[in-house]
């Protein structure tokens, strides 16, 4: 304890600073002093689990336009520990759409755990990546011309009275292995800049332009962006809240509330929180959930790996990986988030 004695010599106004200044010093700090900033520069792709790679790699590139970039397979001792599968034996390949990536992962042993099958939006398990098109009505025609799975009931565009929301239009579907997947469309008054075509630029005749976002289901938003926010240090890009009918058959859960909150890091999609304020019916993810099982997706952040470690065991966060496990030749850390959604450090 600090105490404070005045003599005769010391004014009421002095008294009255010094006891600002000390109440000052024992303030809690704001969550902008707290964000440990530069600990991830970028997201780099997001990983997302298929059962059969050669289907999954024709439905990507035939069906929504994406490029195969690279391949390639692991096994041994350190992928074991840095994905907490033992026996793992691991194909990726990496699939980019414009500027944006993803990295599709099949585990050719251990096979993981199917996705259960009734599988809700509200399930905390739930993510999916948002993919730019350029025209949405062009583009459920095509999705329908390749029998795709619905998961919205159609194409939904938000109503005028929610602003931050208006004007949009999306609709949800399954990719071949029943991962979902979103199309959406900005207005001209919404959306990054790269989004839309530029004055004195020819109209692109791509349908499918590149990834926004990544969308999770979380428990408690607060909670949530003292690990993204907070910990990782990705920013605050906008917030929103959601409901009625339009929202409802996009999600396909009656009486739909959620809110919104969307995050960035300096480059790469975003990080969308979807908490379902109604209703609070979305099961929990699996806590022994493996990286093999279907259900698995992962967030890949470009990041100082070290600092990330020692800044999730200040947090308390749950651990895939014992620690920084070598990956070739870079450390990496996989490590999991307070709903159990899963980022891999590099």
């Amino acid at each position: 304890m600090i105490a404070l004695a005045a003599d005769r010599r010391t004014s009421p106004t002095t008294l009255i600073v010094l006891l600002l200044l000390l109440a000052l010093s024992f303030s809690p700090r704001s969550h902008s002093d707290a964000t440990n900033t530069g600990l991830v520069s970028a997201v780099d792709s997001i990983g997302i689990t298929v059962k059969n790679m050669d289907r999954a790699v024709e439905f990507y590139t035939q069906v929504l336009g994406f490029e195969r970039v690279d391949d390639r397979e692991v096994t041994g001792e350190n992928y074991e520990r840095l994905y907490g599968v033992f026996g793992l034996r691991l194909h990726t390949t990496h699939m980019q759409l414009g500027d944006e990536s993803i990295e599709l992962m099949e585990f050719l042993a251990p096979r993981g755990r199917p996705e259960p099958a009734d599988s809700r939006s509200n399930d905390r398990w739930f993510q999916h990546v948002a993919i730019i098109v350029s025209d949405i009505d062009r583009a459920y025609r095509r999705l329908r011309e390749h029998h795709v799975e619905h998961a919205s009931t159609g194409p939904q565009v938000l109503p005028d009275w929610n602003p931050g929301a208006a004007g949009i239009a999306a609709f949800y579907f399954r990719d071949p292995d029943g991962n979902h997947l979103e199309i959406l469309h900005f207005p001209v008054d919404k959306g990054a800049a790269r989004w839309h075509t530029k004055p004195g630029h020819v109209r692109t005749d791509k349908l499918f332009l590149g990834i926004d976002h990544t969308a999770i289901v979380v428990a408690d938003t607060e909670a949530s962006l003292r690990y993204y926010r907070d910990t990782l240090g990705l920013k605050v890009a906008g917030t929103s809240e959601n409901y009625g009918t339009e929202q409802e058959h996009l999600n396909n859960v009656f009486g739909a509330r959620l809110r919104i909150t969307a995050l960035r890091a300096a480059t790469g999609p975003g990080v969308e929180l979807l908490e379902y304020l109604a209703p609070r019916t979305g099961r929990p993810m699996p806590v022994d959930t493996l990286a093999s099982d279907d259900w698995h997706w992962q967030i890949n952040f470009r990041s100082d790996v070290a600092a990330a470690d020692q800044a999730a065991r200040r947090g308390h966060y749950a651990y895939v990986s014992p620690g920084p496990v070598l990956d070739g030749n870079s450390p990496a850390l996989l490590i999991r988030d307070p709903d159990g959604h899963a980022a891999m450090l590099r």
